[in-house]
């Protein structure tokens, strides 16, 4: 999967409440179907159809224990995502300090033009 194609895919499965409140169980540690499922009011196949979209994504895999398939978080994808994100915090930050220095200026501006009256 290309960079662009995981960024894609990462942006599809944070789209949906359901699935990022799956991401949000899965930070605490890593959990069964059923109970991923208990606090959603959907059956368990509507369930493992998020799940396997947050599989696609890499965000969640499924480990094997005994009888149980457990899924847990994968941080990876999130990074990734977040790095790309981060440029553009970049940008309106530097847009920011630009409106910041310009209402600076207006200020000073207007101080002026009061002390000379």
């Amino acid at each position: 999967m290309t960079s662009t194609e995981q960024l894609n895919a990462t942006f599809l499965a944070l789209a949906d409440p359901t699935r990022r409140a799956i991401l949000a169980r899965l930070a605490t540690g890593e959990a069964s179907v059923n109970e991923l499922a208990e606090p959603h009011d959907m059956s368990q196949p509507a369930i493992s159809k998020h799940l396997k979209i947050l599989e696609r994504a890499g965000l969640i895999s499924a480990g094997v224990d005994a009888q149980r398939r457990p899924r847990r978080l994968e941080a990876k994808p999130l990074a990734e995502a977040t790095e790309w994100l981060e440029g553009y915090r970049e940008i309106w930050e530097a847009s920011f300090q630009r409106l910041d220095n310009l209402l600076d200026e207006m200020k000073k501006t207007k101080k002026s033009r009061r002390a000379k009256r």
